[in-house]
């Protein structure tokens, strides 16, 4: 197990040291299929994902049980079109692949 988490590292840090100083660094990378994002490929997008999973849960216990069942509506938008803008603006372009790219 220790030779597989070396070697990730090892690669991981071979990338991080190639990579140029102007190069865009995305937080999501793009689908291989499909419209949209995969899981995030650095900390800051596992951070908002994070987050966001949080702030749902959070959201679901303060505003569920009673009868705020609008106001809960209205902050699980907020939350997902909050999640949409960001990888909008940190992830790769969005745009439909067939796996060829």
């Amino acid at each position: 197990m220790v030779p597989v988490i070396s070697r990730a590292l090892a690669i991981y840090e071979k990338k991080r040291t190639t990579m140029k100083k102007n190069e865009k660094q995305f937080w999501f990378p793009a689908k291989k299929y499909g419209w949209g994002w995969g899981p995030p490929c650095a900390w800051q997008g596992w951070l908002v994902l994070a987050s966001f999973v949080a702030l749902l849960g959070i959201s679901a216990i303060v505003l569920l049980p009673g009868k705020h069942i609008g106001l809960w509506f209205a902050s699980e938008i907020v939350l997902v079109t909050a999640l949409i803008i960001i990888c909008y603006l940190k992830g790769e372009k969005p745009r439909w692949r067939w796996g060829k790219d």
